[in-house]
Protein backbone atom coordinates (compact mmCIF):
# COMPACT_ATOMS: atom_id res chain seq x y z
CA UNK A 1 0.00 0.00 0.00
CA UNK A 2 1.51 3.30 -0.76
CA UNK A 3 1.40 5.82 2.29
CA UNK A 4 0.53 9.26 1.55
CA UNK A 5 3.45 11.46 3.61
CA UNK A 6 1.75 15.25 4.42
CA UNK A 7 3.51 18.13 2.75
CA UNK A 8 3.19 21.60 2.77
CA UNK A 9 0.57 23.12 0.56
CA UNK A 10 1.18 26.29 -2.22
CA UNK A 11 -0.39 29.22 -0.44
CA UNK A 12 0.15 32.21 -0.83
CA UNK A 13 -1.09 35.20 2.49
CA UNK A 14 -4.71 36.01 1.86
CA UNK A 15 -3.55 39.38 1.99
CA UNK A 16 -1.73 39.18 -1.23
CA UNK A 17 -4.37 37.38 -3.05
CA UNK A 18 -7.12 40.16 -2.00
CA UNK A 19 -4.17 42.79 -3.35
CA UNK A 20 -4.32 40.44 -6.82
CA UNK A 21 -7.85 40.47 -6.92
CA UNK A 22 -8.26 43.89 -6.41
CA UNK A 23 -5.88 44.74 -9.19
CA UNK A 24 -7.31 42.91 -11.99
CA UNK A 25 -11.07 43.67 -10.63
CA UNK A 26 -9.99 47.60 -10.79
CA UNK A 27 -8.11 47.19 -14.30
CA UNK A 28 -11.22 45.18 -15.82
CA UNK A 29 -13.33 48.48 -14.49
CA UNK A 30 -11.24 51.00 -16.12
CA UNK A 31 -11.32 48.72 -19.37
CA UNK A 32 -15.03 48.76 -19.06
CA UNK A 33 -15.12 52.33 -18.80
CA UNK A 34 -12.85 52.98 -21.29
CA UNK A 35 -15.42 50.58 -23.99
CA UNK A 36 -18.15 52.78 -22.48
CA UNK A 37 -16.71 55.88 -23.16
CA UNK A 38 -15.75 54.58 -26.46
CA UNK A 39 -19.49 53.87 -27.28
CA UNK A 40 -20.58 57.30 -26.09
CA UNK A 41 -17.77 59.82 -27.77
CA UNK A 42 -17.89 57.62 -31.21
CA UNK A 43 -13.80 57.87 -31.15
CA UNK A 44 -13.47 54.63 -32.12
CA UNK A 45 -14.89 51.76 -34.72
CA UNK A 46 -16.52 48.71 -33.55
CA UNK A 47 -13.91 46.55 -34.03
CA UNK A 48 -11.79 48.83 -31.89
CA UNK A 49 -14.39 49.38 -29.22
CA UNK A 50 -14.73 45.24 -28.75
CA UNK A 51 -11.67 44.04 -27.57
CA UNK A 52 -11.70 46.74 -24.93
CA UNK A 53 -14.58 45.29 -23.11
CA UNK A 54 -13.68 41.71 -24.09
CA UNK A 55 -10.46 42.54 -21.72
CA UNK A 56 -12.54 44.28 -19.32
CA UNK A 57 -15.00 41.44 -19.19
CA UNK A 58 -12.37 38.83 -18.98
CA UNK A 59 -10.52 40.53 -15.81
CA UNK A 60 -13.46 40.96 -14.30
CA UNK A 61 -14.80 37.65 -14.41
CA UNK A 62 -11.33 36.30 -13.71
CA UNK A 63 -10.99 38.03 -10.58
CA UNK A 64 -14.25 36.70 -9.09
CA UNK A 65 -13.11 33.50 -9.93
CA UNK A 66 -10.00 34.01 -8.14
CA UNK A 67 -12.16 35.12 -5.07
CA UNK A 68 -12.97 31.45 -4.70
CA UNK A 69 -9.25 30.70 -3.49
CA UNK A 70 -9.70 32.84 -0.34
CA UNK A 71 -9.85 30.57 2.64
CA UNK A 72 -9.81 30.84 6.81
CA UNK A 73 -7.92 27.95 8.80
CA UNK A 74 -9.02 28.32 12.71
CA UNK A 75 -6.60 26.77 15.48
CA UNK A 76 -6.70 23.09 15.44
CA UNK A 77 -7.88 22.50 12.20
CA UNK A 78 -6.05 22.04 8.83
CA UNK A 79 -7.19 22.09 5.20
CA UNK A 80 -6.23 19.49 2.77
CA UNK A 81 -6.06 20.13 -0.69
CA UNK A 82 -6.64 17.96 -4.23
CA UNK A 83 -6.11 19.35 -7.30
CA UNK A 84 -7.29 17.02 -10.82
CA UNK A 85 -7.66 13.95 -8.35
CA UNK A 86 -3.75 15.06 -7.01
CA UNK A 87 -3.05 16.03 -3.36
CA UNK A 88 -0.97 19.14 -3.94
CA UNK A 89 -0.80 19.52 0.40
CA UNK A 90 -1.80 20.55 3.39
CA UNK A 91 -2.72 23.60 5.52
CA UNK A 92 -2.14 23.22 9.22
CA UNK A 93 -1.48 26.87 10.45
CA UNK A 94 -4.38 28.85 11.05
CA UNK A 95 -4.65 32.30 9.37
CA UNK A 96 -6.38 33.63 6.17
CA UNK A 97 -4.88 32.30 2.56
CA UNK A 98 -5.25 32.21 -0.87
CA UNK A 99 -4.45 28.85 -2.49
CA UNK A 100 -5.60 28.13 -6.15
CA UNK A 101 -9.65 28.22 -6.63
CA UNK A 102 -9.51 25.07 -8.80
CA UNK A 103 -8.58 23.33 -5.91
CA UNK A 104 -10.62 20.83 -3.64
CA UNK A 105 -10.41 22.19 0.14
CA UNK A 106 -10.95 19.46 2.86
CA UNK A 107 -11.71 20.43 6.31
CA UNK A 108 -10.21 18.33 8.80
CA UNK A 109 -9.88 18.89 12.97
CA UNK A 110 -6.50 18.58 14.56
CA UNK A 111 -8.24 18.77 18.18
CA UNK A 112 -8.21 16.04 20.60
CA UNK A 113 -10.78 14.08 20.60
CA UNK A 114 -12.16 11.19 23.12
CA UNK A 115 -13.65 7.47 21.87
CA UNK A 116 -15.15 5.76 24.80
CA UNK A 117 -15.82 1.98 23.72
CA UNK A 118 -18.60 0.09 24.34
CA UNK A 119 -18.74 -2.92 27.24
CA UNK A 120 -17.03 -5.85 25.31
CA UNK A 121 -17.23 -9.40 26.66
CA UNK A 122 -14.15 -10.90 26.82
CA UNK A 123 -12.27 -13.88 28.29
CA UNK A 124 -9.15 -12.94 30.47
CA UNK A 125 -6.23 -14.86 30.72
CA UNK A 126 -7.81 -17.70 32.97
CA UNK A 127 -10.46 -18.27 30.83
CA UNK A 128 -13.62 -16.00 32.66
CA UNK A 129 -15.56 -13.91 30.94
CA UNK A 130 -15.39 -10.34 31.86
CA UNK A 131 -16.88 -7.17 30.77
CA UNK A 132 -14.43 -4.04 29.97
CA UNK A 133 -14.57 -0.67 28.19
CA UNK A 134 -11.40 1.96 28.07
CA UNK A 135 -11.78 5.51 26.68
CA UNK A 136 -8.92 6.50 24.41
CA UNK A 137 -7.86 10.36 23.98
CA UNK A 138 -6.56 10.26 20.11
CA UNK A 139 -5.54 13.00 18.22
CA UNK A 140 -4.95 13.50 14.01
CA UNK A 141 -1.18 13.79 13.22
CA UNK A 142 -0.84 13.72 9.72
CA UNK A 143 -3.63 15.05 7.67
CA UNK A 144 -2.78 12.92 4.61
CA UNK A 145 -2.70 9.85 6.35
CA UNK A 146 -5.86 10.29 7.80
CA UNK A 147 -7.48 11.45 4.74
CA UNK A 148 -6.29 9.35 1.85
CA UNK A 149 -4.91 6.00 3.06
CA UNK A 150 -7.84 5.01 5.41
CA UNK A 151 -11.92 4.96 4.06
CA UNK A 152 -13.11 6.54 7.73
CA UNK A 153 -10.76 7.41 10.40
CA UNK A 154 -12.98 7.80 12.90
CA UNK A 155 -14.37 4.37 12.49
CA UNK A 156 -10.99 2.74 12.01
CA UNK A 157 -10.22 4.40 15.99
CA UNK A 158 -13.76 2.25 16.77
CA UNK A 159 -12.88 -0.99 15.60
CA UNK A 160 -8.99 -1.11 15.94
CA UNK A 161 -9.53 -0.01 19.57
CA UNK A 162 -11.99 -2.83 20.04
CA UNK A 163 -9.26 -5.38 18.53
CA UNK A 164 -6.69 -3.91 20.93
CA UNK A 165 -9.03 -4.19 24.30
CA UNK A 166 -10.10 -7.50 23.56
CA UNK A 167 -6.56 -8.86 22.43
CA UNK A 168 -4.96 -6.91 25.93
CA UNK A 169 -8.10 -8.23 27.84
CA UNK A 170 -7.24 -11.99 27.40
CA UNK A 171 -3.37 -11.38 28.35
CA UNK A 172 -4.35 -10.73 31.44
CA UNK A 173 -6.15 -12.32 34.34
CA UNK A 174 -8.90 -10.14 35.80
CA UNK A 175 -7.32 -10.53 39.25
CA UNK A 176 -4.54 -12.20 41.68
CA UNK A 177 -3.07 -12.53 45.41
CA UNK A 178 0.20 -13.65 44.14
CA UNK A 179 1.28 -9.92 43.30
CA UNK A 180 1.47 -10.71 39.36
CA UNK A 181 -0.02 -8.24 36.72
CA UNK A 182 -4.16 -8.46 36.70
CA UNK A 183 -6.66 -6.12 34.86
CA UNK A 184 -7.69 -4.91 38.34
CA UNK A 185 -4.76 -4.45 40.12
CA UNK A 186 -2.43 -2.71 37.63
CA UNK A 187 -4.46 -0.32 35.84
CA UNK A 188 -2.07 2.29 35.11
CA UNK A 189 0.59 -0.52 33.40
CA UNK A 190 -2.56 -2.07 31.52
CA UNK A 191 -3.81 1.40 29.92
CA UNK A 192 -0.23 2.26 29.22
CA UNK A 193 0.29 -1.32 27.47
CA UNK A 194 -3.25 -0.66 25.58
CA UNK A 195 -1.67 3.04 24.66
CA UNK A 196 1.22 1.93 22.76
CA UNK A 197 -0.20 -0.93 21.13
CA UNK A 198 -2.94 1.11 19.78
CA UNK A 199 -0.44 3.72 18.58
CA UNK A 200 1.13 1.08 16.17
CA UNK A 201 -2.38 0.36 14.98
CA UNK A 202 -3.44 3.56 14.56
CA UNK A 203 -0.01 4.95 13.28
CA UNK A 204 -1.01 3.99 9.98
CA UNK A 205 -3.95 6.66 9.63
CA UNK A 206 -1.27 9.32 10.77
CA UNK A 207 -3.25 9.50 14.36
CA UNK A 208 -1.75 9.81 18.14
CA UNK A 209 -2.95 8.08 21.12
CA UNK A 210 -2.75 10.33 23.93
CA UNK A 211 -4.26 8.50 26.68
CA UNK A 212 -5.96 4.90 27.15
CA UNK A 213 -7.05 4.19 30.51
CA UNK A 214 -9.71 1.10 31.68
CA UNK A 215 -13.32 2.77 31.93
CA UNK A 216 -15.33 -0.14 33.40
CA UNK A 217 -13.95 -3.92 34.77
CA UNK A 218 -16.27 -6.40 35.88
CA UNK A 219 -16.94 -9.96 35.38
CA UNK A 220 -19.57 -11.02 33.46
CA UNK A 221 -23.16 -11.52 35.25
CA UNK A 222 -23.54 -14.46 35.19
CA UNK A 223 -20.26 -15.68 36.94
CA UNK A 224 -20.06 -12.52 38.99
CA UNK A 225 -21.59 -14.36 42.46
CA UNK A 226 -19.51 -17.31 42.13
CA UNK A 227 -16.49 -14.89 41.30
CA UNK A 228 -16.95 -12.59 44.32
CA UNK A 229 -17.60 -15.42 46.76
CA UNK A 230 -14.29 -16.83 45.61
CA UNK A 231 -12.67 -13.61 46.16
CA UNK A 232 -13.92 -13.15 49.70
CA UNK A 233 -12.59 -16.39 50.19
CA UNK A 234 -9.33 -16.09 48.53
CA UNK A 235 -9.60 -12.53 50.56
CA UNK A 236 -9.94 -14.75 53.97
CA UNK A 237 -7.08 -17.12 53.44
CA UNK A 238 -4.64 -14.51 52.01
CA UNK A 239 -5.60 -12.70 55.73
CA UNK A 240 -5.57 -15.65 57.49
CA UNK A 241 -1.72 -16.70 56.55
CA UNK A 242 -0.91 -12.96 57.07
CA UNK A 243 -2.45 -13.15 60.71
CA UNK A 244 -0.64 -16.48 61.56
CA UNK A 245 2.65 -15.33 60.01
CA UNK A 246 2.70 -12.53 62.76
CA UNK A 247 1.65 -14.84 65.41
CA UNK A 248 4.38 -17.01 64.57
CA UNK A 249 6.65 -14.14 64.82
CA UNK A 250 5.20 -12.88 67.92
CA UNK A 251 5.52 -15.90 69.91
CA UNK A 252 9.05 -16.94 68.59
CA UNK A 253 9.98 -12.93 69.87
CA UNK A 254 8.17 -14.14 73.37
CA UNK A 255 10.08 -17.20 74.07
CA UNK A 256 13.77 -15.61 72.77
CA UNK A 257 13.05 -12.79 74.98
CA UNK A 258 12.49 -14.85 77.72
CA UNK A 259 15.05 -17.00 77.52
CA UNK A 260 17.50 -14.13 76.92
CA UNK A 261 15.71 -12.36 80.12
CA UNK A 262 16.44 -15.03 82.49
CA UNK A 263 12.58 -14.79 83.56
CA UNK A 264 12.23 -18.07 83.56
CA UNK A 265 13.47 -21.61 82.62
CA UNK A 266 10.83 -23.86 80.80
CA UNK A 267 11.64 -26.97 79.75
CA UNK A 268 10.22 -27.96 75.99
CA UNK A 269 6.75 -29.42 76.72
CA UNK A 270 6.29 -26.21 79.11
CA UNK A 271 7.52 -24.39 75.87
CA UNK A 272 4.88 -26.11 74.23
CA UNK A 273 1.88 -25.50 76.18
CA UNK A 274 3.08 -21.94 76.51
CA UNK A 275 3.01 -21.95 72.38
CA UNK A 276 -0.06 -22.90 72.10
CA UNK A 277 -1.85 -20.44 74.53
CA UNK A 278 -0.06 -18.20 72.66
CA UNK A 279 -1.14 -18.89 69.43
CA UNK A 280 -4.84 -19.47 70.64
CA UNK A 281 -4.68 -16.20 71.82
CA UNK A 282 -3.33 -14.30 68.64
CA UNK A 283 -5.10 -16.27 66.03
CA UNK A 284 -8.60 -16.57 67.74
CA UNK A 285 -11.46 -14.14 66.26
CA UNK A 286 -12.82 -13.49 69.37
CA UNK A 287 -11.16 -12.43 72.56
CA UNK A 288 -9.59 -14.91 74.93
CA UNK A 289 -10.40 -15.70 77.87
CA UNK A 290 -7.65 -16.38 80.45
CA UNK A 291 -7.73 -19.18 82.77
CA UNK A 292 -5.64 -19.26 85.43
CA UNK A 293 -3.55 -22.45 86.40
CA UNK A 294 -3.17 -22.85 89.90
CA UNK A 295 -1.72 -26.70 89.41
CA UNK A 296 0.87 -28.46 87.93
CA UNK A 297 1.21 -29.61 84.12
CA UNK A 298 2.14 -32.56 85.31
Amino acid sequence: MNVTREKRALALPGILGLILVLGLLGWGGLQFRDFVLEVIGSRANEQAELPTLLYGLGAIVLSFILMGGFLVVQPNEARVLTFLGKYTGSITRDGWYWVNPFAKKQKLSLKVNNFNSERLKVNDATGNPIEIAAVIVWRVTDSARATFDVEDYQEFVAIQSETAIRALASRYPYDTHDGTESLRGNPDEVGDELRKELHKRLEIAGLDVLEARISHLAYAPEIAQAMLRRQQAQAVIAARQKIVEGAVGMVKQALEQLKSEGVVDLDEERKAAMVNNLLVALVSESEASPIINTGSLY
